[in-house]
Formats: structure tokens, sequence, C-alpha cells
């Protein structure tokens, strides 16, 4: 509609123009029909009947100096404006083409404009209203134009929008809250069209989503039945172990160095199983209490884990245990003694499931350094390594796993046992086999300021 706005206004000046240009025309004619007369004697009906095809009150022409009247009605009204074809511009014919609409009752006018057939000028004085009801005319014949190419360009519009994107947004909410009502179905994924723009990018990006989302719930669904599990099993498994405790108790009692030597280290174990069962939550998630730390030789915690391994009297692999005597750490005891197994179990589970193990070149190489007020520990192995694959969800449960058959859980767990004393553990590159590096802060201890600032060293 703008547009036929824009087309309207010069359009409506150049038919008007053109509309006067034909009265011209017309009195021209009519000038030589009476000059052409004897004497330049008419009959009175007949000068009538051409102003009437004219359309005009009077008809002047002027040739050189001489200019004559050829035609005059017998009461002409006064001339009200006076309009020189010859000398308008535009933008002054498109002003005075809205003049002559505004005028309602009409105006009586002057019209000159050049005499094709020779002479200087030729000159009518005639009603405006004809003229008026002729614009009227057209500019409804213009508007019902424009309403009408409007409507089928807004039906197109309609269409063509209802078409590419009204359907599709449609087709992706109603899809959405299909989905929403029952997440867990694959069949209602959404299935992407192949277009290639932004609406088919938002189809393949909810595609992808959705099937995220139901292979999450899945495994959500199974860890709950998991966990359920384990809180079934939890009491009956404390009470066996509490059993396995008095029976161990009384077996210590037995004079002999071999008893009396594993005996503490069986304790140890059954004393760390029970603290877990208790403080395993319900559906199957493990709360890990905050880790009691307290300065420890760690020489002698990784003894213990290649003791409980079975490391040190393994024949198919080396157990190195390179931290120096008096290096310490700080941190609680059974966490990370539970940090060291699962990266040794991993270490040595990589290695055996080889299935080519030599004594000779194959080993678990425990080491440590103190930078500081910084612990790191060193767990590298001859192993091959861990898969491209495996590293982008290394450290997350159920993701991580190293090995076919593999849980997943170890490295998560050494992970956020790690993280609960306010260290870092990572995969080092670049090394033989796999190298997991750990690294465990001391405490901060803090200093509390004196109260009365006016104590002072004596």
């Amino acid at each position: 509609m703008v547009s036929e706005i824009l087309i309207y206004v010069p359009s409506i000046a150049n038919f008007r123009r053109s509309w006067l240009d034909d009265r011209l025309n017309s009195a021209q004619t009519a000038a030589l029909v009476l000059e052409a007369a004897p004497d330049n004697m008419v009959p009175k009906a007949l000068e009538e009947e051409l102003l009437e095809q004219v359309g005009a009150y009077t008809v002047a022409h002027k040739r050189g100096s001489t200019r004559r009247l050829l035609a005059i009605s017998d009461m002409p009204p006064d001339v009200e404006k006076t309009f020189d074809l010859r000398e308008m511009s535009i933008p002054g014919e498109i002003l005075e083409s809205f003049r002559t609409l505004a005028a309602v009752n009409g105006r009586t006018v002057r019209v000159i404009g050049d005499a094709p057939t020779g002479g200087e000028f030729i000159e009518i004085v005639m009603d405006e209203r004809p003229l008026r009801r002729a614009m009227i005319d057209y500019s409804v014949n213009i508007l019902t134009l424009s309403i009408f190419i409007s409507i089928i360009t807004a039906a197109l519009v309609y269409l063509a929008l209802n078409w590419l994107l009204v359907r599709p947004m449609r087709r992706l909410t109603a899809n959405m809250v299909a989905f929403t009502e029952n997440p867990e179905d694959p069949s209602r994924v959404i299935e992407a069209s192949g277009r290639t723009d932004e609406i088919g990018v938002a189809e393949g990006e909810l595609a992808h989503l959705q099937r995220e989302l139901i292979g999450t719930l899945n495994q959500k669904n199974r860890l709950a039945a998991l966990g359920l599990a384990v809180s079934k099993i939890n009491h009956d498994l404390r009470n066996m172990l509490a059993s396995a405790q008095l029976v161990v108790d009384r077996v210590g009692a037995v004079e002999d160095p071999l008893v009396q030597r594993l005996a503490p280290k069986l304790i140890r174990t059954l004393d760390r199983a029970v603290e877990f069962c208790t403080n395993t939550l319900k559906y199957g998630s493990a709360q890990e209490s905050p880790p009691e730390r307290r300065r420890l030789k760690l020489r002698a915690l990784v003894e213990e884990v290649g003791d409980t391994l079975e490391l040190m009297s393994s024949s198919s692999l080396r157990f190195l245990n390179a931290v120096g005597d008096d290096l310490e750490v700080d941190a609680d005891p059974d966490q990370l003694f539970r940090v060291l197994v699962n990266l040794v179990r991993n270490a040595m589970q990589a290695i055996e499931g080889r299935g080519d193990a030599d004594p000779e070149h194959d080993m678990i190489r425990v080491s440590a350094r103190r930078d500081g007020s910084v612990v790191t520990i060193e767990v590298a192995d001859t192993g091959p390594g861990v898969s491209d694959k495996a590293r982008s969800r290394l450290f997350e449960a159920f993701q991580g796993s190293t090995r076919p058959g593999g849980v997943g859980l170890g490295l998560a767990i050494a992970a956020e046992l790690v993280r609960a004393h306010g260290g870092t553990i990572r995969l080092a590159e670049g090394t033989l086999g796999a190298t997991f590096s750990i690294e465990v802060p001391d405490r901060v201890v803090r200093i509390r300021a004196p109260q009365d600032g006016r104590r002072s060293a004596g």
C-alpha cells in the first residue's frame, strides 16, 4: 500500500495534466473550425455546441500579436485560478492536483497551453468540477486496484510464511509438547526434515537434544534401580562385615607370624569397608564424608596399597614404591588409600588385560615430591595407555572406563576424593602407558588475630 501511495501521487498529477491537454486539443480543433468559417461567422447554435464538446466557457487563440476570442458563452463566470501548463513544474502540478481534489464546490479556471497547429498559445476558461470528478474516478480505480493487488500480495505472503515458517514452527512446538508428555519414548524424537536453513538446524539440534535426554533419563533410571538395590543390601552387608571383624579378631590371637602380619591389614580393610557402607545413602549414591586430614608418611601408605593388591608377590609385573621415606602428606589416610588403590588397580588391570605382561619390562611406579605446600603424587604404568575416546569423559561416573567391561567408577571416585582435599587429578600427556598426576595441597592454617589491639609482644 505504501508503494501504491508513492505511485499514486505523481500518477494523479499526470492524469490531471493529460486531461487538461485533451481539453486544449479539443479547443484547438474548435478554433480551427471557427477560423475556417466565412468571415469568422458561425451560427450561435454551432458555437454553443463546440463549447459544450470542449467543456469550456470560452476558447481564445493568440497568433502573433493578435489575441482572438473564438467563442464565448452568454454569461461566463469569473475566473478564480489560472494555470499555464507551459510553465508548471512537477511539484507544482502535484500540488495543484490535490487542490483540485480539495475544491468540493468546484472552481472556474483559465488553462493556457501550447497551440500545436500554429500560434503562440491557446486558452480556455472552464469549470473544474468535471476534472475533479474524473480525478476522483481515477483515484477510486487506483484504490480498487491497489486493494486487489494488496490482497493478492498478502495472500501470497501469508501462504509463504505459513509454509516456510508457521507450519514448521507448529511442528516443532507439537513435537516438544508430545515429547514432554513422555520423554523416555524414543518414537517421539523429531525427524529432521532435511532443510538447510535455521529451522532445519533447529530440528537437528532438537533431535540431538532429545536423544541425549532419553539416554540420560535411561541412565538415571538404571542408577536409581541400582541405588535401590544397594540400599536393600546395605544393612545385611554391614552385618556380614561386622561378623567378619569378630572372626578376624579371634584369628589375630593365633600366634603365627604370617597371621600376625596379615591380620592387622585385614582388620583395617574391613574397617574401611564398614565405614564406606555406613556412609552409603539410599538409591545407591555415596555421600563422601569430609576428609579427616592429618600428617602421614606417604611411603607406608603406598606399601599398604601394594600389599592389599598383592603386588609385592606378583610374578607378572613389578610394583615400584619410589616415595621418599620422609615425605609426608596432609590428607585423610583412608580416602587417599582409596584413591591410590583405584589408580593402581586400573593400571594393573590395563597391563594384565593386554595379555602379554612381562615382569622384566612391565611395572607400576608410584612416586611423589613436595613443592612448597603441595604434594604431587604420580602413578605411572607401562600399559597400553588411555584411548582418545575415553579421555573426554575420563573422570565421569559410568562414562570414563578405560577397558572393555569396566564400570567406569574407579577414576570418578578418585577424582571426587581428591577434589574433597582441594586438590586436582589429571592424566599426564606424552608418557609411556598412562601416568596420573595428583596434587594435594596442605591445609591452610588460619591465625586468629588478637581481639585486643592493644596487645603487643613483651
